[in-house]
């Protein structure tokens, strides 16, 4: 499923998953808090997630963020 996310998107369930704050996100790929809320929602529909810690769990499990990554 995480084959459906575009390449910003798993840019922030990567920062997500590493336990990065919407604000944090935000400035590091220099767009608004409200562009990464959105980012958020679409992750949660497309991978049919209730939260991001939910999120987080997912990347961490499929692979998407590994531990030598960090």
């Amino acid at each position: 499923p995480f084959l459906e996310l575009t390449e910003r998107e798993l840019d922030v369930l990567r920062m997500i998953a590493v336990g990065r704050n919407n604000q944090e996100i935000a400035s590091d790929l220099v767009i608004s808090e409200k562009t990464v809320k959105t980012h958020i929602t679409n992750i949660l529909s497309k991978l049919h997630l209730k939260d991001r810690t939910q999120a987080a769990a997912y990347a961490w499990q499929t692979g998407i963020v590994r531990r030598d990554q960090n």
